[in-house]
């Protein structure tokens, strides 16, 4: 118990004395999670946009002719069930089509009982076995009379990957460089405090003291360092993201017939994301400032 209370003061110690660097290096980290924290909440909901973006475009969407009756659309749909790589259909009724359309839009259903009528058309829904076969389906239908407009969205869900993929792969590759970044900051700090205590050092290693004893007070000061960051980072990034969703959620639906990801997921995963990175940050930098000193 001793050797934790004389680590833990000595860290604390070293903080203080050297606090112009210290916190130099709290707002380096901070400044690189924040960055992070932004392209996290960015890229969960470009996912979640994703997602929602396939199973509301993974499907044909077959427009109906306002003078189809509701038997003529079963009949046409038994009709496409029998084409090849359709594996099924479905109709929808004008009413349905309301219907589908106030659930997606949930909150922000009220919205469309202002409308004047019913403006949505009788619908059939097709699933194909594979997107890839949506166009050779599509083709078929052509000819079938009754139908006004043929929707498939194959080339927009590519995109909408691609574009996911570019975003994610850029934020690894910058979050990435920041943490290095932060790794080197942090560990020039405490080379500052191994530098003033140099000749203590040498002293205790000459008295018999132990490499993890002289190295556990720049181990806990760097510990310390990164978790002070995380906690300011969680909380810019947490009190952000409430106000964000507090004020863009009903719009960003409407926009993109998407919901937002939930305030309590972002808040769970920063937290636990910031804190584990910063304590990692913070000890990986001390280590790598005490290697000439210990030869370790």
């Amino acid at each position: 118990m001793r050797a934790i209370s004389y680590t833990v003061k000595q860290a604390f110690s070293q903080i203080v004395r050297n606090k112009n660097m210290s916190t130099a290096s709290v707002f380096a980290i901070t400044a690189m999670m924040l960055i992070l924290g932004m392209f996290f909440t960015i890229m969960v909901n470009v996912n979640l946009m994703a997602e929602n973006a396939q199973e509301q475009f993974d499907t044909i969407q077959v427009y109906l002719a306002e003078d189809v009756t509701d038997q003529q659309g079963i009949e046409m749909t038994a009709m496409i069930k029998n084409i090849e790589h359709v594996k099924d259909a479905v109709y929808l009724t004008k009413d349905d089509a309301m219907e589908m359309m106030k659930e997606r839009w949930g909150e922000n259903a009220y919205l469309l009982d202002g409308l004047s009528g019913n403006p949505f058309p009788a619908t059939i829904e097709i699933t194909s076995d594979d997107l890839q076969y949506e166009q050779e389906i599509a083709a078929e239908l052509d000819d079938m009379e009754g139908i006004e407009q043929i929707k498939f969205y194959q080339e927009v869900i590519d995109k909408i990957l691609t574009i996911t993929g570019y975003i994610e792969k850029g934020a690894l590759a910058l979050i990435t460089v920041l943490i290095i970044v932060s790794i080197i900051v942090v560990s020039n700090t405490i080379k500052l405090t191994v530098h003033a205590r140099e000749k203590e050092i040498q002293i205790m290693k000459y008295v018999g003291a132990t490499n993890w004893f002289v190295r556990g007070p720049f181990l806990v000061e760097g510990i310390i360092i990164g978790f002070i960051a995380s906690v300011i980072a969680a909380a810019i990034v947490g009190f952000a993201y409430y106000k964000f969703v507090d004020i863009f959620a009903a719009k960003f639906l409407i926009l993109f017939s998407s919901g937002m990801v939930p305030y309590e997921f972002i808040i769970n995963n920063i937290v636990i994301i910031f804190v584990a990175l910063g304590v990692c940050i913070g000890s990986l930098g001390s280590i790598l400032s005490m290697r000439r000193f210990l030869h370790a």
